[in-house]
């Protein structure tokens, strides 16, 4: 029974289909289970109970997580003859492959692959090591893979996969763009619901005589994308969109960033001293998508915004949306040589006391052109890691120190941060090292662990009249939006914000006194800790300044830090995400005798701030 895919993206008639091979799930557990423990790499998200063995990756490097580069085997793989062999069956050229496990009563989370990387390939499941309560989900249909079968799926629908068993689940899992005899089997395989006659898998048994010559991607990622692949890919994902007002509009600029890309590619080709005319072109383009096609969704309900950025803008240069200029940065080669950190250039961490404006700064920063974010603040990311979790720790408080900063906990951290990073339209990375900007209060009392974990990493203080942040942090208190532990023997209202050394005094205090001691004893620790730092290292912010001329207060941070500023700030930006009632500089009045009360015991603290801020 033929399986056919749509010519322009690998989009299945049906959510799983299995090929028709059957492999020795018992020859390839041994092969598995001999493999060490410490061997296994952490998922680079930290999803709870997912984790991996790379048998191929760029480079043939267990640690690189991308996709852009030659896919190698790692050496791994060598010690994995049946392995081999199984993979050398598929007749497929191979692109990045692993051994993804998920341990007992854990999940892979619902997901669509939208990325460049997965708009060609096939990606094959074999599983190894399975039980019945493992379901893999895609879309309406629900399966059962067992040990030794071969399945692809619709990747381009919502899929996930949930272990409802005690015990581990390990797949086999290949990326590829097929190959002639991959087709072949294609061409025999079966709909998950058909059970055609006289149909069956062949099985595939151990040879120690068979060592398959396996091929390998090397070119996977355009440096220049042709008009011929650009046409495909939009034209795939204009025929996926659900009707729309603003779809007419965005196929007319579709077609003239079409136009205009070719007429560049029949005079210049993938010269590099085009690539700024390239970039403009496409920058129009990009604009226009995200002005046009943000409301418009696919029929997985994927955004065609996403989708597009995902797929067509951010691959059609090698590099990024908008790459920073070359003379600014050393090539990878001439940083390793000087000791550079590889994956995390000079990321920027924005630190004050809660409630003093960093989130409308951190978004407004965000828009910089060559800055990754996780979209959010971190809270889990960390705390995530037992380790730093304070409900499994006693609840000392959210201080980290350097000692904090293990080697496996610091390795956790920059997996976590690497793989969740996005740009400012919602696309994965190309390429390292990145530009990190990370932004949550907590982080006010983890300077120095984050200075361990990242050495290059610059901080920005921002400062923040102490009347207005203290009326902010009552009404946070208050609202109920803000809550962070049920602590033990602590009385109504529950803790909101961070928590500060010494909360346990503070019990049964009033709320205004609470919020005095909470912002004193997180401003005293980041000045203290910043004060250690080199001067180079720590910017200063105004919130005052930020008000009062956005445009002017970001354009020299980002020149201070060194962001590519490629866009004005918005005349009237949005509230942030956080704010809970508009902006006002009197809005502090509301609670001014309870602010006036605490200033006194403030003032060394106050001063010093204000020192700082004007250093």
């Amino acid at each position: 029974m033929p399986v056919s895919s749509n010519v322009q993206n690998v989009k299945l008639q049906n959510p799983f289909v299995q090929l028709p091979v059957l492999f020795d799930a018992a020859a390839l557990a041994a092969e598995v289970a001999a493999i060490a423990e410490s061997e296994w790499i952490p998922h680079p998200q930290g999803f709870p109970g997912n984790s991996a063995l790379p048998l191929i990756a760029v480079n043939g490097d267990v640690e690189a997580e991308g996709v852009e580069g030659p896919m190698r085997p790692t050496p791994l793989l060598a010690r994995l003859p049946y392995m081999r062999q199984v993979l050398g069956r598929l007749g497929a050229v191979l692109g990045r492959t692993r051994l993804m496990r998920l341990s007992g009563n854990a999940e892979v989370t619902p997901h669509i692959d939208q990325g460049y990387y997965w708009a060609e390939r096939m990606r094959v499941h074999v599983p190894v090591v399975t039980t019945p309560g493992v379901r893999f989900y895609c879309g309406d249909t629900n399966i059962n893979m067992a040990a030794g079968e071969c399945w692809i799926f619709d990747t381009w629908r919502l899929h996930r996969v949930h272990n409802d068993a005690e015990f581990s689940r390990i797949h086999l899992v290949i990326d590829t763009v097929g190959g002639d005899a991959f087709w072949e089997l294609l061409a025999r395989a079966r709909p998950h619901h058909a059970n055609p006659p006289g149909w069956s898998a062949q099985p595939v048994a151990p040879d120690a005589r068979y060592d398959p010559a396996l091929e390998f991607e090397t070119l996977n990622v355009p440096q220049v994308m042709t008009p011929w692949e650009l046409r495909s890919h939009i034209g795939f994902l204009f025929t996926e969109c659900k009707p729309h007002a603003n779809l007419q509009a965005l196929q007319q600029s579709a077609m003239r960033f079409l136009r205009r890309w070719q007429a560049l590619w029949t005079v210049h080709g993938e010269a590099d001293d085009a690539r700024a005319r390239y970039e403009s072109v496409r920058a129009e383009f990009v604009a226009d998508v995200r002005r046009l096609g943000r409301d418009i969704f696919l029929r997985n309900d994927v955004s065609l915004a996403s989708a597009m950025h995902a797929m067509v803008t951010q691959a059609a240069l090698s590099g990024g949306v908008f790459a920073p200029p070359k003379a600014k940065r050393a090539s990878p080669a001439a940083q390793r040589e000087a000791g550079r950190d590889k994956e995390f250039d000079r990321p920027v961490f924005i630190v004050s006391p809660p409630r003093s404006g960093s989130t409308f700064l951190f978004e407004t920063l965000a828009q910089a052109g060559n800055v990754f974010t996780i979209g959010d603040e971190s809270h889990s990311l960390i705390e995530g890691i037992d380790a730093l979790n304070p409900t499994l720790h006693g609840f000392v408080s959210n201080r980290l120190e350097a000692a904090d900063a293990t080697p496996s906990v610091s390795a956790q951290i920059r997996s976590r941060f690497r793989a969740a990073l996005v740009d400012r339209d919602g696309g994965q990375p190309y390429g390292l090292p990145l530009r990190m900007l990370e932004k949550t209060p907590k982080n006010s009392l983890r300077v120095p662990f984050l200075a361990q974990i990242f050495p290059e990493a610059q901080f920005i203080y921002l400062h923040r009249d102490v009347r207005e942040v203290l009326a902010s942090m009552i009404e946070a208190w208050l609202s109920g939006s803000f809550i962070t532990y049920r602590l033990p023997d602590w009385p109504e209202p529950p803790w909101s914000l961070l928590l500060v050394p010494g909360w346990r005094e503070l019990a049964g205090k009033p709320l205004h006194e609470i919020v005095a001691a909470q912002w004193q004893a997180t401003l005293r620790t980041l000045l203290d800790d910043l004060s250690a730092l080199p001067r180079e290292r720590v910017h200063i912010a105004h919130y005052a300044a930020l008000r009062a001329d956005t445009a002017a207060e970001i354009g020299r941070l980002c020149d201070a830090v060194d962001f590519v500023w490629d866009r004005p700030p918005a005349a009237n930006p949005k509230l942030s995400r956080y704010t809970l009632t508009k902006p006002d500089a009197d809005k502090w009045r509301k609670h001014e005798a309870e602010i006036e009360a605490v200033l006194p015991q403030l003032r060394d603290t106050i001063e010093r701030a204000e020192r700082f801020a004007t250093r």
